[in-house]
C-alpha cells in the first residue's frame, strides 16, 4: 500500500536537509498516505470517482489528520499509512466546503510527532518552502512562493489569499507546505498555471495552489466541537464555471443539482446575478452568496443561442446532496 504508484521526483528538486534549521526527516514522518472509498452512488463520484488517494498531515497528538476535502467527502472507508508502512483505519471528522480542508481521525496508535501548525501570513513572493508528500524527501519538492492572491475555483469555491508554489508537486492532493521554520503553512489542493504566457511565447509557470493553514482554526473548532459549521450554509447552484476576458460561462453541471433542474446548459454565458453584472467568477460567487442562505432563489440572466434568457435557480446546501457516512 505504501509506495504503490507513487510518482518519481527528480532528485534535483528534492529538499536538502542539511540546508534547514529543523529536522526535516522527523517533520516528514507527520505526512501520511490516505486512501478512501466513497459509495458507488455517492453524489461526488461523478466528478471525483469512488477511490481517492493523497496525503494527510498529523496535526495533534490525538491522531487528528489534516488533508484536502475532496479526498474524504462522502468517504465510507478511510485507510491511513504511516512512514513505517503500517496501515490504520480512520474516519472522517469533516470536509469543509468553504475552506476546502478536511479532517480525519486516526483510530490506531501514533508512530509520528504532529507537525507544528504555523501561519502563512509571513510567506511572501520569492520565499522558499517545501511541498511534502508521503514518502520522505524522495516525495518532497523544494519550492518557491510565486503567488499570493484570491482564488476562485470552478466548483463554486473561493478563498481570499491562496498560496501558489512552483515547481509543481506531481501528486499534490493533501500535501504539506512546510516553511523554513519547520511549521505547516498550508495544504496542497491543485495543479495550476500561475500567470500568463509572455510575448516571447514562454508558457505560464506551472505549480500548485495551496490552501493557507490560517483557514484551519475556525474550521477545526466547528467540526471537532459541533460536527460542522454553525453558520447557515451558502447557496449552491451545482454548476462548473470558467472565465475569460471578463466573461463567465457555464462549463458543466452537477447531474441532478439545482442548476441542472433549473434548465441551465453548458455553454450558457452568465451576464447577471439578480440584476448585477457578472465580470468574473469571484464576483459571481460573492453576489450569489450575498443573496442569503442555502435555499434562496438565485435569478440569473444568461446569453444562449443569440438570445437573452432569464432563469431562477432554487439554490441548495451542497452537503444535502452528499451521502452521509455511518456514525462511529
Amino acid at each position: 500500500m505504501a509506495n504503490e504508484n507513487m510518482p518519481e521526483i527528480d532528485p534535483a528538486l528534492q529538499p536538502t536537509p542539511e540546508d534547514l534549521n529543523f529536522d526535516l526527516k522527523e517533520a516528514l514522518r507527520a505526512v501520511h498516505l490516505i486512501r478512501t472509498r466513497a459509495p458507488e452512488d455517492g453524489f461526488t463520484v461523478q466528478s471525483l470517482g469512488e477511490e481517492r488517494t493523497g496525503h494527510a498531515v498529523l496535526i495533534d497528538e490525538s491522531g487528528l489528520l489534516l488533508t484536502i476535502g475532496y479526498l474524504i467527502v462522502e468517504a465510507e472507508q478511510v485507510w491511513v499509512c504511516d512512514a513505517d508502512g503500517g496501515a490504520t483505519e480512520g474516519y472522517v471528522v469533516g470536509a469543509d466546503t468553504e475552506t476546502g480542508l478536511g479532517l480525519v481521525q486516526l483510530m490506531g496508535k501514533l508512530n509520528a510527532k504532529p507537525l507544528p501548525i504555523g501561519t502563512a501570513k509571513d510567506l511572501h513572493l520569492g520565499d522558499r518552502a517545501i511541498v511534502a508528500g508521503f514518502g520522505g524527501c524522495a516525495q518532497s519538492i523544494a519550492v518557491e512562493v510565486v503567488g499570493r492572491r484570491e482564488f476562485a475555483g470552478y466548483w463554486e469555491y473561493l478563498i481570499d489569499d491562496a498560496i501558489f508554489t512552483s515547481p509543481p508537486h506531481p501528486f499534490w492532493g493533501g500535501s504539506a507546505l512546510i516553511g523554513h521554520d519547520g511549521t505547516l503553512k498550508g495544504i496542497g489542493s491543485l495543479f495550476v498555471q500561475e500567470g500568463d504566457a509572455d510575448n516571447e511565447g514562454n508558457a505560464a509557470r506551472e505549480g500548485n495552489m495551496i490552501v493557507p493553514i490560517d483557514l484551519l482554526a475556525d474550521m477545526k473548532e466547528a467540526f471537532t466541537t459541533h460536527g460542522g459549521r454553525l453558520t447557515p450554509p451558502r447557496p449552491w447552484l451545482g454548476m462548473f464555471s470558467a472565465e475569460a476576458s471578463g466573461k463567465v460561462v457555464v462549463a458543466g453541471l452537477w447531474s441532478g443539482g439545482p442548476a441542472d433542474h433549473a434548465g441551465l446548459e453548458a455553454g450558457d454565458l452568465v451576464l447577471e446575478v439578480a440584476g448585477q453584472p457578472v465580470t468574473c467568477m469571484s464576483s459571481m460567487y460573492k453576489m450569489i452568496w450575498g443573496l442569503g442562505k442555502a435555499g434562496t432563489a438565485v435569478p440569473l440572466t444568461l446569453y444562449r443561442d443569440k438570445r437573452i434568457i432569464e432563469l431562477e435557480v432554487e439554490s441548495a446546501a451542497r452537503t444535502d446532496f452528499y451521502k452521509k457516512p455511518g456514525l462511529h
